[in-house]
């Protein structure tokens, strides 16, 4: 995780400001620079000014690589924020960043080995740049992880800047009445025009050598006059410069009679159990330690419902059995239901109990932790309770309203809130954490900076109540339709802003279930094979397929065959690795599970503006 701070000016170089600089500091507490290019017109005395802000939090390789990374030669940068997993299908091996850039240098170079814009022939200069820029965007297109980025190619003159097709890292852009251009992993107080996300639509573009020539035929100009060009993600062939989205269309197929009914053995279980070991081991292998053992490296946004503890069972397979895993469970004091379970309790007479205690996310996290422990008692789980008094979310509020801007609703602040504490991971453990009998609390904060996320599994495996009722209404062409709504639109509604507000603590934030290839693999497997609306009944398909030999089921597929449509495939992965309880766990949005929604007042909805 990094912070990315860049701006474009005709009148002097431009800093983020004072605040603005805290918080990059926050995504990268490793590494911290400052780095300036001027760029004059040889027509007019003119110059164009940029400036280049990285600050590094180091998870790859052996040594923190400082940013922004300088080419002396062309003058060229890079301000990267990723993780490459793989580069032209080989896996990244040592610091992602450095690799990438190279390869965007040797890209980017002349192929007569000018300096480019120094050529004096100006048809060859295009003709070359015309060739890098194919290159480019094939190196861009063969990255594989979630990214965003600044890459100044210094021999040609050209800003490129973007993020992953998916949106998995923040990127956000403004361009001042002043003509002053910024692009930032956060919202910039200084900008006098609002921040708006980049958009997942491919590899954006400005010629600066246009700008400069511009400038030099018009010497009183005071505004930059931008020219931004994209480079389009396509699905398909394009008679112009594309790059071929990795993550296909959804499989539109539609069933000409009913389905089988999806069981334990189906193969669609075996490979996505397959699949998303994959894409999990990849996301927690090689995490460096910080600190001394028994420290923990990995932590789960733990909610104890299905997607996050499938991901922590899994994790147990992969990880040493000696590192112990955090699961960070967030609780809040909401004022309303606190002051509703105070009136029951007094009216029955009873115990009030622990608000944080009486949390739905609460109980739910610790039957999942102590699933886990029964089913993985080799593995030290840590339960971090997180309790977020009503006075200290008071507190934070503003600092987590403007981490999440662009985005500014109730709901947003509800889910950022609950993302922001729990990423702080600063709560208490039970003093024995190897049994399920507590020795007592004791203040904890988690030492683990990969905090892994079930963000994604809602939307690939139709988890959500609108797909049933998409479903009900207009059939297997209705749920298709909605679930492609929901994966196309994750970078603009979800994960810049938890990025944003997830890095803060100086973590990262990974989506094991949007993994590309895991994408790729869900998108074009059909519906019917990812949830279980629609599919016939287990006893209808074993009595249509002469397997009801013995008269009764199996007792784990009898328990498969009560599971709720929703995300089925995933509920009978969870029953295969042996949790019963998880499996049968019902779906429910984060803000309401944790208690943020509606903190201040009952009479708000999800979608007031703050």
């Amino acid at each position: 995780m990094c912070g990315i701070f860049f701006s474009l000016s005709a009148s002097e170089h431009v800093l983020p400001k004072e605040k603005t600089v805290t918080w990059l500091r926050n995504r990268g507490p490793d590494n911290h620079h400052v780095h300036r290019v001027q760029l004059s017109s040889d027509l007019a005395n003119e110059t164009v000014y940029l400036t280049f802000v990285s600050t590094v939090l180091g998870l790859r390789g052996d040594h923190i690589t400082p940013q922004p990374l300088v080419d002396p030669k062309s003058r060229s940068v890079l301000c990267w924020n990723g993780e490459a997993w793989k580069v032209f299908g080989d896996t990244v091996q040592g610091n992602d960043t450095e690799q990438v850039f190279q390869r965007l240098i040797e890209a980017a170079k002349p192929s007569d080995g000018s300096n480019g814009h120094n050529h004096d022939d100006d048809e060859c200069r295009v003709g070359s740049a015309s060739k890098t820029l194919v290159r480019l965007t094939n190196v861009i297109n063969n990255i594989t992880g979630p990214f965003s980025f600044v890459f100044y190619d210094g021999f040609h003159q050209r800003i490129f800047f973007s993020r992953d097709c998916l949106g998995r890292r923040s990127l956000l852009h403004s361009l001042d009445e002043d003509g002053t251009l910024r692009i930032s992993s956060i919202c910039d107080g200084a900008s006098s025009t609002p921040f708006e996300e980049v958009e997942t639509d491919g590899l954006h573009m400005i010629d600066l050598s246009r700008i400069i020539s511009m400038q030099g035929n018009d010497p009183g100009m005071t505004k930059l006059p931008y020219q931004m060009e994209v480079i389009p993600w396509s699905h398909e062939k394009s008679p112009t410069l594309s790059m071929k989205n990795p993550i296909p269309l959804m499989n539109p197929a539609l069933p000409t009679s009913q389905p089988p009914a999806l069981t334990l053995s189906s193969p669609s279980v075996e490979r996505l159990e397959h699949e998303l070991r994959r894409s999990l081991e990849t996301r927690i292998r090689d995490v460096p330690l910080v600190g001394t053992e028994p420290n923990a490296k990995i932590a789960v946004l733990f909610s104890g419902g299905l997607d996050c503890t499938i991901l922590a069972r899994l994790a147990h397979d992969t990880l040493p059995v000696n590192e112990p895993i955090d699961l960070l469970n967030v609780s809040f004091e909401n004022p309303r239901v606190a002051a509703a379970l105070k009136a029951k309790s007094q009216k029955e007479n009873t115990e009030m109990g622990s608000i944080y205690e009486n949390c739905p996310d609460r109980i739910t996290g610790r039957a999942g932790h102590a699933e886990l422990q029964r089913v993985c008692p080799g593995r030290v789980w840590r339960f971090v309770a997180v309790d977020v008094p009503f006075t200290e979310f008071t507190l934070h509020r503003e600092e987590v309203v403007q981490l999440m801007k662009p985005h500014n609703t109730e709901m947003d602040l509800s889910i950022a809130c609950a993302l922001y504490f729990a990423s702080r991971g600063q709560g208490t453990i039970d003093s024995n954490t190897t049994t399920a009998a507590a020795a007592g609390p004791e203040a904890y904060t988690t030492t683990a900076r990969v905090l892994l996320s079930g963000l994604g599994a809602d939307e690939l495996f139709a988890g959500y109540g609108r797909h049933g009722v998409s479903f009900s209404r207009s059939g297997f062409q209705g749920l298709i339709d909605e679930i492609d709504l929901d994966v196309g639109r994750l970078g603009k509604r979800n994960l810049g802003r938890d990025d944003r507000v997830i890095s803060n603590w100086g973590r990262e934030a990974r989506f094991p279930y949007l993994d590309e290839d895991f994408v790729t693999w869900a998108t074009q497997t059909p519906v019917w094979d990812r949830c279980g609306f629609g599919t016939a009944k287990l006893e209808d398909y074993n009595n249509n397929n002469n397997n009801n030999n013995n008269n009764h089921k199996d007792d784990l597929d009898q328990i498969g065959e009560s599971l709720d449509s929703e995300k089925k495939a995933l509920r009978l992965l969870a029953l295969k690795l042996g949790m019963t309880q998880t499996a049968r766990e019902k779906k429910r949005a984060i803000q309401f599970g944790s208690r943020t929604a509606k903190m201040e007042s009952g009479r708000t909805r999800g979608t007031s503006i703050i």
